[in-house]
């Protein structure tokens, strides 16, 4: 922390942002180790300060980390500067000090990986499991951060062992007790920090078990997945996880994070005890969203397909999906088609993998009554012969677990591309026709009927729409002499009042009495009266 005369010093927040702009601009040898932890604990206790007593958002924590890593400080001693920061967080217990270490931590990860490899080194995990269970209370702000930094981590490099282990059963049921609570952060009201490190747990649990398979020094003793086992045990009691998945799954855009949601839903939809973990209504809608995303995949993000497709295979196999009405049931069968090559000149040539995923999943067994197998249309349509082994998928964990793509990738859409490809297609032809229409409108070589039709609607549309003018006054002279209205025959209004009409003349003599010559009709107005 700072001496007491700094804490003395600073009295406003002009001050407090002086006083650390000087903190992370100190100039010091790179060995001048003393030095530079006099300066850090100075930018640690103004930043730990700005954030309880004058900071109006979490930004205000960030612009001081970013502000360190910019700095001379950092930048004379990087490694120097790191390795205290780790320091502090396995050793601070104070969440002002915390949460600016936690914020410093996750920047300076998020632009080197390195910073993230080291804290696995340094056994932060463990110190970050600590800091997280049953904390939130405490402060929630500090605990949603906590949460970002240890996805970030875990997501980047495979975590030991020895840290896997320190995740009990009771840390994995009290992240899934707070999904199932109500949100106190108005932007993530699904709880998405809590629900991606319970994905990417999941993700450390399979690349465990694989390397355990693949390794003959490894542990004998199989890894226990504490997350398909809570969700085995007791999923009904936490189904608002099932949904916010599927949720965030129809939503990200981000490659990794789709694989993290479809390695987990893999596990779910092969173990037996949570085939029917999602409500029937959410598995439509996944339905729903594996066909549209199969659908928009460019032809190269291959490794994605094929986990799409080895999530299909349970999903329609072992779930609630698989008693009728079955549902999509023609869309599913003509997505198969498609993706084996069948009609279709907008996919590239089909690789084996794909075609075995495929005819994997068109059999089964609501969908082949009346369909026809991917292994018999590639045989009909591009000639190929699958032997009997590549039907037979090896569908297993490994594969399934070996997928992986580094965080930050966007997943490229083939309906995107097609829009921008159309829209940059269209915009040279509109500036010609419109450069085209101008010269004809300039040139006195006379134009045809259709000519000048096109030329008119590029013009419309080209050009902006002007206001309206507003119409003349009506005059108030006409040559001089003042114009005074008068009456109309024609039904207009008129100053001049017109008399009541007369009553009409008897139309037969029998029927009405004759009046004499001498009596005079009377007006409609006298005979109301």
């Amino acid at each position: 922390m700072a001496d007491s005369d700094t804490s003395y010093a600073v009295e406003n927040e002009e001050q407090l942002w002086n006083e650390l702009n000087k903190a992370v601009a100190t100039e010091c040898p790179a060995e001048a180790h003393e030095a530079i932890d006099d300066a850090l604990r100075s930018w640690l206790y103004l930043a730990s300060r700005c954030r309880d007593e004058f900071s109006q958002s979490e930004d205000d924590v960030a612009t001081c980390s970013q502000s360190l890593l910019d700095g001379s400080l950092f930048q004379t001693n990087p490694d120097y500067v790191r390795t205290q920061i780790i320091y502090s967080l396995l050793q601070e217990d104070e969440t002002g000090p915390l949460y600016v270490i936690a914020s410093f931590l996750l920047l300076d990860g998020r632009a080197d990986e390195a910073t993230f490899k080291r804290m696995i080194t340094e056994g932060c995990f463990h110190r970050l499991l600590e800091l997280i269970n049953g904390r939130k209370e405490h402060d929630p702000g500090l605990h949603r951060l906590l949460l970002e930094l240890m996805y970030e981590m875990s997501r980047i490099e495979q975590l030991r062992i020895e840290d896997l282990l320190h995740v009990d059963d009771g840390f994995v049921t009290y992240l899934f007790q707070l999904i199932e609570g109500l949100s106190d952060d108005a932007h993530d009201p699904y709880h998405y920090p809590i629900i991606r490190v319970l994905l990417v747990l999941n993700e450390q649990y399979m690349v465990a078990s694989t390397t355990a398979m693949n390794e003959p020094s490894s542990p004998t003793a199989p890894m226990t997945n504490r997350v398909v086992k809570c969700l085995s045990l007791y999923g009904p009691n936490y189904r608002t996880f099932g949904e916010n998945i599927i949720l965030l799954l129809n939503r990200e855009t981000e490659t990794s994070l789709q694989l993290l949601i479809l390695k987990l839903l893999y596990l779910l939809f092969t173990t037996k005890a949570t085939y029917e973990y999602f409500y029937t209504n959410d598995l439509r809608v996944l339905l729903d969203v594996i066909i549209r995303n199969l659908l928009d995949l460019p032809n190269e993000l291959m490794a994605l397909r094929h986990t799409y497709l080895r999530v299909l295979y349970p999903l329609l196999a072992h779930t609630q999906l698989n008693q009728p009405p079955h549902y999509k049931k023609d869309e599913v069968q003509k997505l198969l088609k498609l993706l084996a090559g069948s009609g279709n000149a907008h996919f590239a040539p089909v690789d084996e993998t794909t075609l075995r995923l495929v005819d994997r999943v068109s059999k089964v067994k609501w969908l082949c009554e009346d369909g026809v197998g991917a292994g018999e249309v590639a045989r009909k349509f591009l000639g190929i012969s699958l032997s009997h082994t590549d039907v037979a998928s090896n569908v297993s964990v490994v594969d399934v677990a070996a997928v992986m793509e580094k965080p930050g990738v966007q997943t490229p859409s083939r309906k995107a591309e097609a829009k921008a490809e159309a829209e940059a297609k269209a915009e040279p032809g509109a500036v010609a026709a419109v450069a085209e229409a101008d010269v004809k409108s300039d040139s006195p070589r006379p134009s045809t009927g259709s000519e000048t039709r096109e030329v008119k609607e590029v013009k419309e549309t080209s050009k902006p729409s002007r206001p309206k003018k507003p119409l003349p006054e009506v005059p108030k002279h006409r040559h001089g002499i003042p114009y005074v209205p008068a009456g109309h025959e024609n039904g207009t209004r008129s100053s001049v009042k017109k008399p009541p009409p007369k009553a009409p003349p008897p139309r037969r003599k029998g029927r009405i009495k004759h009046t004499t010559t001498s009596e005079t009709v009377k007006s409609i107005s006298e005979l109301v009266i």
